[in-house]
């Protein structure tokens, strides 16, 4: 695989990613990382609306994702553009 230059997008961080969805993912922020941006909108609007309305039960979303991150779950193993993120 060619060096990561321009035109070449750089892998992400798998213990990166993970963690922010451990400790930030309600609201969707580890979904921004990995360049799932309409995903990581409704994450962080639902958040909004949930936490007014005093429901804070999204946090467990970011969190169960966070672990799958860190585990290898088939569908976190690569971003959004398909590079495969890195240890």
């Amino acid at each position: 695989m060619p060096q990561p230059g321009y035109g070449y997008p750089q892998s992400k961080s798998k213990i990166a990613a993970g963690l922010l969805g451990i400790f930030l993912g309600g609201l969707g922020i580890h979904r921004f990382y990995l360049g799932y941006t309409k995903i990581g909108i409704i994450q962080l609007v639902l958040a909004i609306v949930l936490s007014v309305l005093g429901l804070g039960f999204l946090a467990l979303w970011g969190l169960i994702e966070g672990i799958m991150i860190l585990a290898g779950a088939v569908y976190f193993q690569r971003d959004a553009h398909g590079v495969p993120l890195r240890n």
